[in-house]
């Protein structure tokens, strides 16, 4: 459902996008680092559209990737911690038994 609302959404921003962009179809001045050109605003529109589009995207998804990555590093730290707490060690036992007897239990028992 959230990811139909989300196309939903998108494909709504792109038509106004379009129908903005056809709306203004008359020629332009583009200055350009190295010169200056004329172009339709229409491309000019749908050109910087585009860009922006694309830098969100690599921008999306190099920071879903690293979460990933964090992601699995902690499920096998979450794993590795749950198996050694699952395999009780002799020294662990006893460190327990020493515990107990402090706490005032005198067989050594924990509960």
């Amino acid at each position: 459902m959230k990811g139909q609302t989300y196309f939903i959404f998108a494909l709504i921003i792109a038509i106004l996008i379009a129908i903005f962009a056809v709306i203004n179809v008359g020629a332009v001045q583009v200055n350009y680092l190295f010169g200056t050109g004329e172009a339709p605003l229409i491309l000019v529109i749908l050109g910087s559209v585009l860009m922006g589009g694309l830098i969100t995207f690599s921008f999306g998804a190099v920071k879903f990737y690293q979460m990933k990555r964090e992601n699995k590093s902690l499920r096998s730290q979450l794993s590795s911690t749950k198996t050694s707490d699952t395999k009780e060690t002799p020294s662990r036992r006893s460190r327990k038994r020493e515990t107990a007897r402090a706490v005032g239990n005198e067989d050594g028992k924990t509960n």
